[in-house]
């Protein structure tokens, strides 16, 4: 009789310490394309939420008086750490979300590099005066002193998609600013999640300031949204959720990265090739997982032949597998997320799409597929789809192209793709989206460019230095002179 393999169970971080909960409950973590269990998280209870808060506003008091040097010396560390663990922390992120080898090891230098531009830029912010008497009637005796403050607790929530790298991205930039961090990973990121914050505590930093958390979103979600202890909340997910969270969270100052309908609008005057090796960059690497890929191409129907045969040509050539073999088609994050995909292929190859190549599955691992003749009646023409599959609909005109973008619910990113720069420019001005591409992929890099969503997208503004600005506060301090 054969014993069965003890899993690894992961805790959670509170106060410098890592504990079980007392509720006794774990939650498994599934590998998306490993037949096995990867290992269990804690699922913690509110009461065990109250203590991470707790904490967390006692260390921020002594965190907010920290000079803005010592901080930096304990985010160069972390960073230096997550070089450190750079081969551990891939291995996590490729076997919990499926990454490819190579990507997952890019997304941990990444961050490190996320990290310490953030240092840097925080480092280099200041704050403004201004004198009284620039205003009519002023008075020049009046002096305005205007400083950022931190805000307090910022409570962090992740995606799967960019486990290290998109938690991060919230977790710098809060620190730096002086604030104390709850940080709640998504349930399959989790681990990944973890072993980041492993870093960061053999970084040394102060007890309580950041406390990580996981649990069953029934039990700690609403409740970690509505807790009177947070004072921010950036959240990166679904629109649907992203919704969900506004609503409840009422007066709490609010940075949300939600979902995308990326169109890539291809003029007929566009150079295919760049279009298209652009196209698929941006549809599906990582399998299309990404807020923001291309979700579908709006083609002038002159040119749509010619670019529908350059597409075939390159998804075709794409590698299709393990991400242990740097595959860039993998098997998706889970079956429901396989399931809604596949729904989409099939309602609208029952409405009339042309499978130009594609439509085949094998469990979790949707096979890229484009689909050609994609008409507004179809689902697919709206949905965001998170998966390798890219609708391409023919339009007569840069009139259509710009009404079928701007009529969806979502404003993330589009790409323009022309030789006519001016035109370029006039159709980037009418796209109703927070950032327009001009002959390149969508895409949410460099780090410390704006990243903005509009619409369903989102809301607040993100990029190392915009989120600095609004993980602060502005606070006024007049000096009156006396002469």
């Amino acid at each position: 009789m054969t014993s069965k393999i003890k899993l690894p169970t992961y805790k959670y971080y509170t106060n410098g310490e890592w504990k079980e909960s007392n509720t006794g409950q774990t939650i498994d973590i599934q590998s998306p394309y490993l037949s096995e269990t990867l290992g269990k998280i804690q699922s913690i209870s509110q009461d065990e939420v109250d203590e991470v808060i707790s904490s967390a506003h006692d260390a921020q008091k002594s965190w907010a008086k920290v000079s803005l040097q010592d901080r930096a010396n304990y985010l160069y560390k972390w960073a230096d750490e997550l070089i450190n663990m750079q081969d551990e922390l891939a291995e996590i992120i490729m076997k919990e979300v499926g990454k490819a080898a190579n990507d997952a090891k890019k997304e941990v230098v990444r961050t490190a590099d996320f990290v310490r531009y953030t240092v840097e830029e925080a480092l280099h912010m200041h704050g403004e005066s201004m004198m009284g008497d620039s205003f009519p009637g002023g008075s020049k005796s009046k002096l305005a002193i205007i400083n950022r403050v931190p805000r307090g607790v910022i409570l962090a929530i992740s995606p799967f998609n960019y486990p290290v790298n998109l938690a991060a991205a919230k977790i710098a930039p809060a620190l730096m600013a002086g604030n104390a961090v709850v940080f709640k990973p998504a349930t399959q990121g989790s681990l990944s999640g973890i072993k980041m914050i492993e870093a960061l505590d053999k970084a040394g930093l102060p007890k309580g300031i950041l406390g990580l958390v996981t649990g069953r979103g029934s039990v700690i979600g609403d409740y970690l949204v509505e807790h009177k202890g947070i004072n921010m909340i950036s959240f990166t997910g679904g629109t649907k959720t992203g919704v969900q969270l506004a609503k409840k969270a009422s007066m709490v100052p609010l940075v949300l990265e939600l979902g995308g309908k990326d169109p890539g609008i291809v003029r007929e005057d566009a150079n295919l090739h760049e279009a298209a090796k652009h196209i698929i960059s941006g549809a599906f690497s990582y399998s299309g997982q990404r807020c923001t890929a291309i979700k579908r191409v709006l083609v002038h129907e002159s040119v749509a032949d010619k670019l529908v045969i350059l597409l075939k040509e390159q998804v075709e050539k794409l590698t299709v597998g393990s991400p242990e073999e740097n595959s860039v088609i993998v098997p998706l994050i889970n079956t429901k997320s396989a399931d809604f995909v596949q729904e989409l292929v099939n309602d609208a190859v029952e409405k009339g799409a042309t499978v130009v190549t594609g439509n085949k599955r094998e469990g979790n691992l949707i096979y890229p597929t484009l689909l050609d003749h994609v008409t507004e009646e179809m689902d697919v023409a709206w949905e965001e789809p998170f998966g390798p599959i890219l609708p391409i609909i023919r339009v007569s005109s840069d009139e259509e192209a710009i009404r079928i973008a701007n009529e969806s619910e979502y404003g993330l990113q589009a790409s323009v793709f022309t030789k006519d720069i001016n035109r370029a420019f006039a159709i980037a001005n009418r796209i109703e989206a927070g950032s327009v591409q001009i002959n390149g992929r969508t895409e949410r890099g460099p780090d410390h460019f704006p990243f903005i969503g509009v619409k369903g997208s989102g809301m607040g503004a993100q990029g190392i230095r915009k989120s600095l600005e609004s993980m602060t506060q502005e606070k006024v301090t007049v000096l009156n002179i006396v002469e």
